[in-house]
């Protein structure tokens, strides 16, 4: 049986691409994370300042953001699987390439074309995986497929920090370039799904049309919200190890273990607790996946003040609860931002989102917080993600009642 010439994809199928694609995006992240385990040693061996080791990860999401938009309608309309192939081959190349590392300048470089790959593969998923899965099963779908951000983001710091000490700062980026390979080979295995066969919203101009794009509230409330949380984590993702070394005189491994380690646990249940929560909430209400979200950031915001300006047993708690509550936002964000949309410009959408969230959000504050670092100190360079966090909190909540209605099934299966 079939839908418009390509088979309907079974239960069994869905959950083998599922798994394909996080484990793709485990790589992604970890790929994506092992430069904030051994900048100090980067910094030292370059000479940098903060503010240059800030614009290497700025570079990075300038040219993932920039990319995005090129992406987005060209997957809508061609067979996504091949471009996301294409895109971890990319991003697995330019990090072997780390080898051949040995100025400020190339590093730059090469960050940048890792946003190029990254890019293609992040931009795609989502719409990809909203054709495998029912609406209302997204917030728990899209909880396994985005736990690779914790998950991944903690291997890296790991890796990064545990084989950067022993053999370098290079070493790991070698270790780590050859499971994309692997995986994106893997992806060409994967089935097509049929675009919008999972979908009941009722298809309006303001859902399925690149114009009406701009008069979506529903769209807009997730790119906005998730613009500024992205500024939050972004920054701190990039400089809280560091933080802990020069602030806190914990020496860089293990500052990088305890912090991956506290990023695994936390982001891992966040990941998991806010999809299952949105998606039982919303049998109640349509907005469900914001009122979590913005729970979630607004409840944040006094551990991440805790976390930065604490000491011993507290800072660690703080740590911990400050990554739960903003990684909340995690799955039922990414779950309302799919389904804000009709499936036909789903993919287009993403795009813009990609390119929004990180124009306003971790472009700039990576190096922005090192900026303030030079002028000041590291702790007071945080300050801008604080009042990020307040943003996002507020955004989610004014903008609960954009949400679409959602006709909840009964025994839905993973296919229509």
């Amino acid at each position: 049986m079939s839908t418009a010439g390509r088979p309907v994809i079974s239960p069994a199928a869905a959950r083998l691409a599922l798994l394909i694609l996080t484990l793709l995006n485990f790589v992604n992240y970890i790929d994506r994370s092992i430069l904030f385990a051994v900048q100090p040693q980067v910094q030292a061996e370059f000479h940098c300042s903060d503010r240059q080791i800030g614009l290497l990860t700025s570079a990075f999401f300038f040219c993932y953001m920039c990319f995005a938009p090129f992406v987005g309608p060209l997957a809508d309309r061609w067979a996504r699987k091949y471009i996301m192939a294409a895109g971890a081959v990319v991003w697995s190349v330019a990090t072997l390439l780390t080898a051949v590392t040995h100025s400020y300048d190339v590093l730059l470089f090469r960050h940048a074309i890792v946003g190029i790959g990254e890019a293609t593969f992040v931009t795609i998923t989502p719409s990809f995986v909203s054709d495998l899965f029912p609406e209302e099963k997204r917030g728990r779908i899209m909880a396994v497929f985005y736990m690779a951000i914790p998950v991944g983001t903690a291997i890296g710091y790991l890796l990064g920090g545990y084989l950067g000490h022993l053999y370098g700062w290079r070493t790991p980026f070698y270790v780590c370039s050859v499971p994309g390979f692997i995986m994106g080979l893997l992806l060409l295995a994967v089935p097509e799904p049929e675009r919008g066969s999972q979908d009941t919203i009722a298809v309006t101009r303001e859902r399925s049309s690149f114009m009406g794009l701009f008069r979506n509230g529903a769209f807009w409330t997730c790119s906005l919200g998730m613009a500024m949380m992205t500024f939050a984590v972004g920054g701190l993702q990039v400089w809280m190890p560091t933080f802990l070394n020069r602030m806190r005189g914990i020496p860089l491994d293990v500052a990088n273990f305890r912090f991956g380690g506290l990023t695994v646990v936390g982001g891992l249940a966040a990941a998991f607790a806010g999809g299952w929560i949105g998606d039982r909430m919303l049998k109640r209400s349509a907005g469900a996946y914001y009122l979590v979200s913005g729970i979630g950031m607004a409840v944040c915001l006094p551990f991440m003040i805790l976390a930065i300006t604490t000491r011993g047993p507290l800072l660690y708690a703080s740590i911990l609860l400050a990554e739960f509550f903003i990684l909340l936002n995690t799955a039922p964000l990414n779950a309302a931002l799919v389904n804000s949309v009709s499936a036909n410009i789903r993919s287009t959408a993403v795009a813009v989102n990609l390119f929004t969230i990180h124009l306003l959000g971790d472009a700039f504050s990576p190096t922005l917080i090192g900026w303030i670092s030079d002028k000041t100190n590291l702790q007071l360079g945080f300050i801008p993600t604080v009042l990020a966090v307040i943003l996002s909190a507020v955004i989610l909540f004014v903008g609960i009642r954009t949400a679409p209605k959602i006709a909840i099934t009964q025994g839905t299966s993973a296919h229509a």
